[in-house]
This record gives structure tokens, C-alpha cells and sequence, in this order.
């Protein structure tokens, strides 16, 4: 795979489109950076990291003969990589919380952000951006964010674990080329934050309640059991979880 190594830069993923839109790319490209000034999450949101200890990278992957109503797919597939990652490293109680934040012990500690090229129909590359706290020791203002070091006590080798993600990353993507939807599907409600605990909810309009975490649906949408045993189906920005 080819890798360039930045010494800082606003956004790996906006680099990486951009990149992806003026030259033909090796698949896959890893372009990193030891300080991403202007870090993007989903939906606007930013991602905050510190130098030299979070890894900071996106990925550009190609992809042949994948529908768009797929898209959810490569969020399952990412997310499951990160999860089998950490778990080598034994990072305890791994979760991912809807739709792709991976948790240990209840804390934030690794987010992505992917951006899908599509042409008729099918999804042609993406490029997947992802923030990883490794061996930060505190977190200013982010009281449920945390870091590998803090979740074992252990120092981690940046190169080291960018490696192994990678490659559990792309073991993961392999599987959407075979056409593994619904297995990538399952063991990502199986590893769901929550899944099938009492929550509180709240929606846009700021009506809360009390509901659990079944699964997704097709088109990646979580499904949450209200207390009326009754099953509604909701996207990013129209619910959060208030634990």
C-alpha cells in the first residue's frame, strides 16, 4: 500500500478526496498526519486529538460492483476492523456505538468518518477517515473520551498499531467484494453500545424516553425498542443517547 506521511494538514480525508479527484491512486492509499488542525466527524461535528499521541489517518479504498443501499456495509465493516484491533491489544469491553464510535468501558475512543464516491449506482472508492486515541493521558472538556493507554495502562507504538488496523481493516472490506453483507451485519448489532439495555433517548424535539438498542436496519438505521414494545427506526441527528 503506498503512505504519505504529513507533518500537518487540515483534514486527512479532504486532502485524501482531493488527491483521489486530481491523480490515479494506489488501492489502498493511507495518507496520516501528526497534527490535523481541522479534523472532521460526522455531520459537521470535529474530531479533537493531540500530537504525537492519537493516530490520525485516512484510507482510500476502491471498490467493484457495490450497490449504493450497500453504503451501510462499509460502516459495519470498519468499525468490526477497529473492534478486532483493539481486541488483539486487549483493550477491554469493546463496544461500537451507533453509528461508528468504538467504546471501551463506556468511553469514546476511536471515531470514522467515511465519504463515498458513486457513480450509477455503485459506490466506486471511499475514502475513510479515523481518529484513535492511543496515549493521551487526559482529555480537557471530553469526560467520556478515552485512550488505549488509559484503558490498559499500557504505552502503544503509533506505527505499530496503525499497521495492525489497517489490516484488520481491510481483512473486514474484503467482504464486501464477496458479498458477506449479512454476516458484517450481525456481528455489528452483536457488538452494538448497549444493544438491548434500558436507555434514555431523547429526540429533536427534546421528548425523551426510555427504550433499548435492537439492531440496524437495512439502510443502517438504528431500531430502538420504545417502552411500549413498539420498533421505530432512526437516523444520525435525529436521536441521542443519554447515558
Amino acid at each position: 500500500m503506498d503512505i504519505i506521511k504529513l507533518n500537518a494538514i487540515d483534514s486527512t480525508n479532504s486532502y485524501l478526496l482531493n488527491l483521489s479527484r486530481a491523480v490515479h491512486l494506489e488501492d489502498p492509499t493511507i495518507v496520516i498526519t501528526n497534527n490535523q488542525t481541522k479534523g472532521r466527524g460526522q455531520h459537521g461535528t470535529s474530531w479533537q486529538s493531540v500530537p504525537q499521541q492519537s493516530l490520525l489517518f485516512s484510507m482510500f479504498k476502491r471498490f467493484e460492483d457495490l450497490p449504493s443501499n450497500k453504503i451501510p456495509n462499509i460502516t459495519y465493516a470498519v468499525s468490526l476492523g477497529l473492534e478486532n484491533a483493539f481486541k488483539k491489544y486487549k483493550i477491554p469491553n469493546i463496544t461500537i456505538k451507533w453509528p461508528n464510535d468504538i467504546m471501551s468501558r463506556s468511553k469514546k475512543m476511536a471515531g470514522i468518518l467515511i465519504e463515498n464516491q458513486i457513480k450509477q449506482g455503485n459506490v466506486v472508492s471511499s475514502v475513510i477517515g479515523l481518529g484513535i486515541n492511543v496515549n493521551e493521558k487526559k482529555f480537557k472538556s471530553l469526560p467520556q473520551a478515552t485512550s488505549m493507554l488509559l484503558a490498559t495502562g499500557n504505552k502503544f507504538d503509533l506505527n505499530e498499531v496503525l499497521q495492525l488496523v489497517i489490516e484488520e481493516i481491510l481483512i473486514q472490506l474484503t467482504k464486501l467484494d464477496k458479498g458477506e453483507y449479512a454476516d458484517l451485519k450481525i456481528k455489528y448489532e452483536t457488538s452494538l453500545f448497549r444493544k438491548d439495555m434500558i436507555s434514555v433517548f431523547e429526540v429533536k424535539n427534546g421528548y425523551r424516553f426510555n427504550g433499548k438498542i435492537k439492531g440496524v436496519n437495512e439502510i443502517g438505521k438504528i431500531v430502538i425498542e420504545n417502552e411500549n414494545e413498539i420498533l421505530n427506526s432512526y437516523q444520525l441527528k435525529e436521536i441521542k443517547m443519554l447515558f
